[in-house]
């Protein structure tokens, strides 16, 4: 079994990773401080190379490789950001690059894993067979396999993040990571302790397997990692894939900054309320490789579950005029119509009657029950949908 690392181990990968990896920024955001009722920073590491911190851990570990091991290649398996990271770290060493993934990984990190160089192959459905064909290649082959988190190079990689941390904030009181096989937050952690002992290091993963957050949809922790995580880390969130879409759309709209779904839960568990305490807050931002389908779908999503987007469904009588009737009153009161769906089939609808789907753009909560009594006023029988 691999050995933890420690902070002169993270020293050194930092030290590796000089001109490589981005110091990414870290900023404050008034935005989320007022919506949290405290200081809230953000660190910007979807704006790290490749996209996510993963260049960091894997750079580390494949500049270590000797002459023979170089010959050979290497291997890992991923579901996007560490098969990139892998694949752009080999082409900068000129070394070759198989990277396994599972059956659902997102295509523009598959894409992009591709454009690096990498050959890739399709491991089976989760990530644990992706691992598992990874290593049947390995056996054969005779390459180096790349882990994604139960490595020490690679989890000494990721710790440079909180080294960096150390340096930009004074006092970053409780630091949000994500976790899915936990190797970036094992590796946060030991710097943190060693450089600012005071901040509290709580980890947040989704709440369920299958998720928007696809860069932490690991079943468990690493066994190095779990180690590590046990003696540093203060506790464990969980957060929705409703709460991760609401976040996405928030970082979006208001920091201009494009998270994935694995990058947003630290932001996504502090809006929902399950960070204690009231003292200043560090949310990693950890990834942005976000499909562009996804992020659409998303950011739908994430709208009407901001109370943004109102979709109501009502009945008018089967007769010409009446759906221009229903549209003209909503135009007048001055509600954003974003699509309109009709339908004369259903149990619930009448013979001379036609059923009307209205989605309409809205400014919050409050509005969408503005407008639904408004409609209410005008005698339509109005069921709210989302």
């Amino acid at each position: 079994m691999e050995t933890a690392p420690g902070l002169p181990e993270i020293e050194a990968a930092r030290g590796r990773l000089e001109g490589v990896a981005r110091v990414t920024p870290v900023f404050r955001s008034e935005t989320f401080s007022r919506l949290a009722g405290r200081e809230v920073v953000l660190k910007a590491e979807n704006l790290q190379r490749t996209g996510s911190f993963k260049i960091r851990g894997a750079f580390n570990k494949i500049s270590t490789l000797g002459e023979a091991e170089r010959a050979a290649g290497v291997v890992a398996a991923s579901a996007g950001n560490h098969g990139q990271a892998v694949a752009w770290a080999a082409r900068e060493a000129g070394i070759a690059a198989t990277i396994f993934v599972p059956a659902d990984a997102p295509m523009a990190k598959v894409d992009a894993t591709r454009s690096y160089g990498a050959t890739v192959e399709m491991g089976g459905a989760s990530f644990e067979e992706a691992v598992a064909a990874a290593r049947r290649h390995v056996e054969a082959s005779g390459a180096t396999f790349v882990h994604a988190f139960e490595d020490e190079l690679v989890i000494a990689g990721q710790g440079t993040i909180g080294v960096e941390i150390a340096e930009q904030v004074t006092d970053p009181g409780t630091v949000l990571v994500p976790v899915g096989g936990g190797g970036l937050a094992a590796g946060i952690s030991i710097a943190l302790r060693e450089l600012r002992p005071g901040a509290r290091l709580i980890g947040v993963r989704a709440a369920r397997e299958q998720t928007i957050a696809d860069g932490i949809a690991v079943k468990a922790p690493g066994e190095l990692a779990k180690q590590i995580l046990g003696s540093t880390l203060e506790g464990m969130l969980e957060v929705t894939d409703e709460e991760i879409s609401e976040a996405i759309v928030l970082l979006l709209e208001r920091t201009k900054l494009v998270v994935e779904g694995a990058g947003a839960v630290g932001v996504a568990a502090l809006l929902a309320g399950r960070v204690e305490g009231d003292g200043p807050v560090l949310a990693l931002l950890s990834g942005g490789n976000i499909d562009a389908t996804l992020l659409m779908s998303v950011t739908r999503h994430g709208l009407s579950a901001a109370g943004r987007y109102l979709v109501v469904r009502t009945k008018v009588p089967d007769r010409p005029g009446e759906l221009f009737k229903l549209l003209s009153l909503v135009t007048e009161a001055r509600m954003n119509v974003i699509g309109v769906e009709h339908r004369r089939e259903g149990l619930d609808i009448g013979v001379t009657e036609t059923g009307i789907e209205l989605t309409l753009g809205t400014r919050d909560e409050e509005h969408c029950d503005v407008l639904l009594e408004t409609m209410r006023s005008w005698g339509y029988d109005v069921q709210r949908l989302t």
